[in-house]
């Protein structure tokens, strides 16, 4: 049985050895509890972030947490994709234009990857031009922008209105990271924010269903 807050404890700590260990045995046991698990591992990143802002931890530590992080989902993935493992289609993510942080938006890739989708990843300082090509290339429904610069948000602005004016107005776009909250996607123009990488999951899961 899932011991979760032993599991977000060594998140938390970065308790790498403990951290697969205790994944591992969900997965063995069936997977059923992958789910909670990764709720779990979800809770210890949020606890790294708290360090990292009260000087505990440093960019090293976020970079550490970041690769565990994917680790945990593919241990997981299998059990974490919903529906039999239905596809949920192709989708698109990027780091905006000037901002070079990629950490977050990984994490949520693979977390997307894990729920069903083909995610296109297009990294990082994105410009809005490439993005509309890139939506319109591979029939893209579903844009999600990443950043953590407070410059981000004009960035986001930019891609948004590059969309519309190409006239890709029936594509849905998710804006998430550091500068981003209450009010953000109104003032981009985007149709909804993620407040974590489950939110963004729920959300896009939700959008192509």
């Amino acid at each position: 049985m899932l011991d979760a807050k032993k599991l977000a404890e060594a998140m938390g700590e970065l308790d790498e050895d403990t951290v697969v260990e205790i994944l591992n045995g969900v997965m063995e046991d069936g997977g059923t509890e992958a789910q909670a698990a990764m709720d779990a591992c979800q809770a210890g990143m949020n606890k790294v972030g708290d360090l990292f802002e009260e000087g505990e931890y440093f960019v090293g530590d976020l970079i550490y947490a970041g690769e565990l992080m994917k680790q945990a989902v593919s241990i997981l993935k299998s059990g974490l994709i919903t529906g039999g493992g239905t596809a949920m289609g192709r989708m698109l993510m990027c780091t905006v234009k000037d901002d070079l942080h990629d950490i977050g938006k990984n994490i949520v890739i693979s977390m997307l990857e894990a729920s069903g989708f083909e995610v296109l990843d297009l990294g990082i300082d994105v410009p809005a031009e490439k993005i509309v090509e890139a939506v319109k290339e591979n029939d893209i429904k579903i844009v999600a922008l990443s950043g953590v610069l407070t410059l981000a948000i004009d960035s986001m602005k930019n891609t948004v209105d590059a969309l519309k004016a190409n006239g890709l107005d029936d594509v849905k776009v998710i804006i998430g990271g550091a500068p981003v909250g209450e009010g953000t996607a109104e003032v981009v123009g985007a149709d909804a924010w993620g407040r974590s990488p489950q939110d963004t999951v729920r959300i896009c899961r939700e959008w192509a269903a």
